[in-house]
């Protein structure tokens, strides 16, 4: 068995002002080549398992879209010998805590138990990936739970704007069609679609596992055999193109008969391993992603009052990279609301964050990662998340060093090689006949 360390500080459970303490992480090796992210602690008794298989409804066929995310909420409805009450009943008499989830670049799931009852938890995690059962009665009801929430959404203006502006930005690529499907995609699946899904994608070679939690190194190889080793060797190949986002300064409308209106704005964006992803987290956070002290924040809803909140977010995919940014205003406030975020952008790209700004974020950045590391799951899902963003297991130690050594004018020369106000993609749901184009803003919103 291989073991390698290296050191997280992560703050003490028992309150924010505890001294920080050092964990150490290893990295185990199974003796049949399964990788897992190790955090022992043996404070309580208690195995906290996260773990992600590349390709999620990214890999949906057209005119199958919904099958990642129909497949991932049916693997605990029934495995092996066990229905679905009776694997679900078995999951709660033993106090086991298993859940599964799809986004668009991988299929997710988590385990806690508490360490006594490991083997058996593990044994149900190893049926629910390799002996889902997908049952009639099972498929029919979670099927008709997954179809009534996207026909809440019909009604929903940010989940409608957030749908139109996907596909605008990806009209060609598995990244434009909805996550979770539409109505008629999902009604058409099959119970094959989905074991065809487990067979293509759930393999131990686009497997990552993060374990936090009491169990040893010695204890976790042969622990990660026994959940993960009935797995195919290798998923079936999946090639997903590499994309920039499309749609570059037009606007689209998508009319819904309700009084308040969501406006979504987007352009390209870094991938997760661009040299300037760090400068650009810290503008993104200058500028819309730090909530109350942002910008977009300040402008929109402190100084005029025109929404309750306002974002932005970097959104590195897989295979494409966007900056985006929306709010929900009242229908006839969308055009002061968008002209605002226009402006705002555009003066991010021309100056770029203050100096002050720049300290404040970084200072952010660095404590708000420490904060959110609070539970033994937040540091599983952490661990399976560097390791599938391939950041290096000493990422955790360099990251603070990182965004320290970070200059004000770094960063604002990224936010002018990156932020261009006329190339934003923008979609308003709620508001039928909005569809200006870039430059037309009121005078009197741009000039003030």
């Amino acid at each position: 068995m291989r073991v390698l360390s290296f050191t997280l500080l992560l703050l003490l459970p028992l309150g924010l002002a505890a001294p920080a303490r050092a964990i150490d992480v290893e990295r185990v090796t199974s003796p049949g080549g399964i990788e897992a992210w190790l955090v022992e602690d043996h404070s309580n008794p208690i195995l906290a398992l996260s773990f992600a298989f590349e390709g999620g409804a990214a890999a949906d066929p057209a005119g199958k879209e919904g099958r990642a995310s129909l497949t991932a909420s049916l693997l605990d409805e029934g495995a092996g010998a066990l229905d679905a009450a009776a694997f679900q009943g078995a999951l709660e008499r033993a106090s086991i805590d298993l859940s599964f989830d799809a986004g668009r670049d991988g299929v997710y799931g988590g385990l806690v138990t508490l360490s006594e009852r490991r083997d058996q938890a593990g044994e149900l995690l190893s049926l629910a990936l390799t002996a889902p059962r997908f049952d009639a009665p099972a498929v029919e009801r979670v099927r008709q739970q997954l179809q009534s929430r996207l026909a809440q959404r019909l009604s929903q203006p940010n989940a409608q704007a957030a749908l139109a502006l996907q596909a605008a930005l990806f009209p060609d690529h598995p990244y434009g069609r909805p996550t979770d499907g539409t109505p008629e995609s999902v009604a058409a699946l099959t119970a094959e679609d989905l074991r065809a899904f487990v067979a293509e994608r759930l393999a131990r070679d686009v497997l990552t596992v993060g374990v936090v939690g009491d169990i040893t190194a010695e204890e976790l190889g042969p622990y990660l055999d026994a959940v993960f080793g009935g797995l195919p060797a290798a998923a079936a190949p999946l090639e997903i193109a590499r994309v920039e986002p499309a749609a570059a300064g037009q606007a689209q409308a998508v009319a819904i008969p309700v009084p308040q209106s969501s406006i979504m704005l987007a352009q390209r964006g870094p991938l997760r391993d661009d040299p300037d992803y760090y400068a650009l987290s810290v503008v993104n956070n200058v500028l819309g992603g730090g909530s109350f002290s942002s910008r977009l924040y300040d402008e929109v809803r402190e100084k005029r009052g025109l929404a309750y909140g306002v974002w932005s977010s970097l959104r590195p995919y897989d295979h494409a990279g966007v900056w985006y940014a929306g709010t929900s205003t009242q229908t006839e406030r969308v055009p002061e609301s968008l002209a605002v975020m226009r402006r705002v952008w555009r003066e991010m790209a021309e100056e770029g964050p203050t100096d002050a700004e720049v300290e404040a974020s970084i200072d952010y950045l660095v404590g708000s990662f420490l904060l959110s590391l609070s539970s033994s799951e937040d540091i599983a899902d952490t661990l399976v998340a560097v390791q599938s963003e391939g950041l290096g297991i000493d990422y955790l130690d360099r990251r603070r060093e990182i965004y320290e050594s970070l200059t004000p004018e770094a960063v604002r020369a990224a936010a002018r090689r990156w932020l261009d106000p006329d190339s934003l993609a923008v979609v308003i749901a709620g508001a039928p006949g909005l569809e200006e184009g870039p430059s037309s803003t009121p005078a009197a919103v741009e000039n003030n």
